[in-house]
């Protein structure tokens, strides 16, 4: 596929940019409310789940920062930064799921961690492709790297609503620990692929 040009470029640029804003502004709110939902009903996996969403705020801006660029040699700073962020959440979310487990700490259920997860499914879901597509067309690597961490969150999302539910269905306390050892898998495999530009 070739590059586009002129308008074309120009059009895929601003899509590219507002998809970017949009997912910032989701992920400032999910990450809110996710780390107070966490919080109050001792959800590693909620809490967790807002920590992704502060490094979804963060790839956000990384993208915003590459695709506003003119120079070349940002995409690879921009994966970089990307990665780590999300190799430190992998360590944070792994040493809480363990430490959860260990001491049985049994978390509360969480209607409002069951309704932010259903919809962030969905609002990432459909960034996520709309991202993956842009990207493509534009031919800008970090964009595509970027969707996928969307994607990745519209997954976590699914992992976490199943764990919220099991728990406060059947009352399965390590559901919740459980999602979140699944997160800092997925987390630890995308930082790693950011980290060498894939």
């Amino acid at each position: 596929m070739s590059a586009p040009v002129g308008s074309e470029a120009a059009a895929l640029l601003r899509r590219g940019l507002l998809l970017e804003y949009l997912t910032i502004a989701w992920s400032v709110l999910s990450a809110f409310v996710a780390t107070v939902a966490g919080i109050a009903s001792d959800s590693v996996a909620l809490i967790g789940f807002g920590l992704d969403s502060v490094i979804e705020v963060l790839a956000g801006a990384v993208v915003v920062w590459q695709l506003r660029g003119i120079t070349g040699g940002r995409e690879r700073r921009a994966l970089w930064l990307i990665g780590v962020a999300f190799l430190f959440l992998a360590g944070y979310v792994f040493t809480q799921a363990v430490l959860a487990l260990l001491t049985q700490s049994r978390p509360h259920d969480s209607t409002v961690g069951i309704a932010l997860t259903a919809g962030a499914l969905i609002v990432m879901a459909v960034l996520g492709i709309t991202k993956k597509r842009t990207g493509a067309k534009l031919g800008n690597p970090v964009l595509q790297t970027e969707a996928k961490v969307t994607l990745i969150d519209a997954v976590l999302a699914a992992t976490l609503l199943v764990g919220l539910v099991l728990n406060a269905v059947l009352g399965w306390w390590w559901a919740d620990p459980f999602a979140a050892l699944y997160l800092a898998a997925l987390a630890v495999k995308e930082g790693l692929e950011a980290l060498r530009g894939e």
